[in-house]
Order: C-alpha cells, then structure tokens, then sequence
C-alpha cells in the first residue's frame, strides 16, 4: 500500500484530531480552562512537531546562559520514566526514575533543581514550596500544556522540516494546528545549515508569517571536538579503529552525517527516541563493539551508562549556536526584556 494511500485513509482521523485539539484551545483562549500564571519569571520551551526540534538543546542552552547569575529550576515531564507524579532530582536520580534529559541536566549542572511531573502546575507547586527564592523557571515541552503560562514561550522548529510544510498527526507529525505558532514569543530555528544566507532567511521568515511581536532565530549545532565519558575525554581526529554509534534519538541523521564528514569508520545501531534498553539490545552492542569505543548521545549516555562499562563507552557533547554572534546578543536582550 503506497504513502498516498495511507495518507487518504488517515485523513479522517486527522480532522477529529484538528476538532479535538482545537476545541481545547479555543476553551482556553476564552477562560472556560484556566491557565496557572506563574509567580517567578519563567521561559517555556516547546514544539508543534513530535519529537527532534531540540527543544533539549535549547534547554540546555538557557540553563548555561542563565546559572551562575540565578536560582535555575527546570520542570519536565519526565518522558519515559518508570514513576509516577511529582518526583525531585537529588543523587539517587537515575534516567529511569526522572528520564533521560532531566537527569543529563540535572548531572550535567550542580546547583539547579530539577522536577518532572505529568501534572506541570502540581510540579511548579512543588518547587516554589521547597524554594521561594528561585529566580528562574524553565518549562521544558509546555506549549501544548495550557494549563501553564509562562512569562514567555520559545517555539522550536528544524529548517529541513518546519512545522509549516506539515501536517496533523496521524498523517503528519503536528501535535496542533499550525497557528499554534502564533502562542510563542520567540521562534527557534534549529539544525540550519552552516552558511545560511539572509536571503534563505527572508524567505523562511515570510512562510512563518510571524506576527509583528514575535521574533525570529536562526541556529544550527554545535559538536564538540571531543568525545567523553564520567573520566576521559578523547578528540575525535584521533580516532582512528572502527566504533560503533548508538543513537536513541528522533533524528540521528544530523550527527551520522557529521561523523562521515570526518572520515570516520562506524556502524549505527538506531533505536527510537527515548528506547529503554534491554539486556539484548546491550549483548547486540557489546557483540558488535568487540571491546572497542562505543560511541552515543549524551541524552542516550544516561541510559547506557549503567549497563556498559565506561572505559569503552563515550557520547559526543552538542551545544546550541546561533549563525551569526549578534543574534545571540539580540536573543538575551529579547528574553531579558520579557521576563
């Protein structure tokens, strides 16, 4: 059965999908469901499209711009977790009971709280009761979680697939209408390539069809030159054996291509966004590894990390940057002015 044809055949459960999600914003745009305004100043950071606009790199990003000079708490969901409710970082967290990406932030960054919770009010509940004198929330994947209005929202969107050239799941990837755009502040372009003209900017601009408030961003990922694990860090040039990268993650394509840019000699073993990792999935790795360097994300490095010993495995650091260093400037001032 060809694309298009399941595309006709799914068509019908993404008009009630549309009705459903619309309906809900629609009883929040008009007071009948209420939104919780929060007390401290606090950035959301969320997403139209399922999965792989890195929302995460954005987070981390505004954890290092911002600690150091404020009392940063981050609230998450706490995707693919094994509790339940309001659970609170502390040292005998692991990525199973908090998830994967708060707990790489919160082994990643001393001095921050991190909470995740289903129920994101029950969550800011919690941290503004164990601390008052926080300066900063940061609400990671909240766009769709109205129940919450922060100071400001971040939007994330990929260049090679903005959420304007998709469509409603289950036929496409979109969690809401496209004009849920329209709730952010501030738009993030993520994943641009490395030269991006202003003219390709310009024209990506007018398919957002922002409004004259929000404001627009253009940033690409940064790879460290370096490999690492809890004792040793390695560069990349040096690696001259086969590894093999073990990715679980929405979109792995960005990094495999940037490996093979280098030159390097690899296998990919992919598995989907948030996989736990089962006691055969670890023999596979093992087995095709031969004792040598395994190589992962640093968001799949909190779930290897337990299971195969550090000497052979590592992950390769990414960070968030913008194409030009002004915009960088003109990013802080911009959340700064709104918080």
């Amino acid at each position: 059965m060809g694309m298009n044809t399941w595309r006709i055949l799914l068509f019908p459960f993404s008009l009630i999908y549309a009705l459903v999600t619309s309906t809900r914003n629609k009883l929040f745009d008009w007071g009948i469901l209420k939104s919780h305004h929060i007390s401290i100043p606090s950035i959301g950071v969320g997403n139209l499209s399922v999965g792989g606009t890195g929302k995460s790199v954005v987070v981390d990003f505004l954890i290092s711009s911002f600690r150091g000079k404020s009392r940063i708490a981050v609230l998450s969901r706490g995707y693919g977790r094994e509790t339940k409710g309001v659970v609170v970082a502390d040292q005998t967290s692991s990525a199973s009971t908090i998830g994967d990406e708060p707990f790489q932030f919160y082994s990643k960054y001393s001095g921050i709280e991190v909470v995740v919770a289903e129920k994101r009010v029950r969550g800011i509940k919690k941290m503004i009761q164990m601390n008052r004198q926080l300066d900063l929330i940061l609400l990671d994947d909240v766009l769709q979680h109205r129940s919450i209005s922060p100071s400001i929202m971040l939007l994330t969107t990929t260049y090679d697939q903005p959420f304007f050239s998709d469509t409603l799941l289950p036929v496409g990837n979109l969690r809401e209408l496209k004009s849920g755009a329209k709730r952010a502040e501030i738009i993030i372009v993520t994943k641009c390539p490395n030269k991006l003209t202003q003219d390709q900017m310009d024209v990506f601009a007018v398919k957002l069809n922002l409004n004259p408030n929000q404001q627009l961003f253009f940033t690409k990922i940064k790879y460290s030159s370096t490999i690492q694990n809890t004792t040793t860090k390695l560069l990349l040039k040096d690696l001259k054996n086969d590894f093999i990268l073990v990715t679980g993650i929405a979109n792995p394509s960005p990094l495999v291509q940037y490996l093979k840019g280098l030159n390097l000699h690899f296998q990919h073993l992919e598995f989907p966004d948030h996989h736990v990792f089962s006691s055969s999935d670890i023999s596979r790795i093992k087995m095709m590894s031969q004792n040598g360097l395994v190589i992962t994300t640093e968001k799949d490095f909190t779930r290897l990390s337990p299971l195969i010993e550090n000497k052979t495995l590592f992950y390769l650091p990414i960070s968030m940057e913008f194409l030009h260093p002004k915009m960088a400037t003109q990013f802080k001032d911009a959340l700064i002015k709104r918080l």
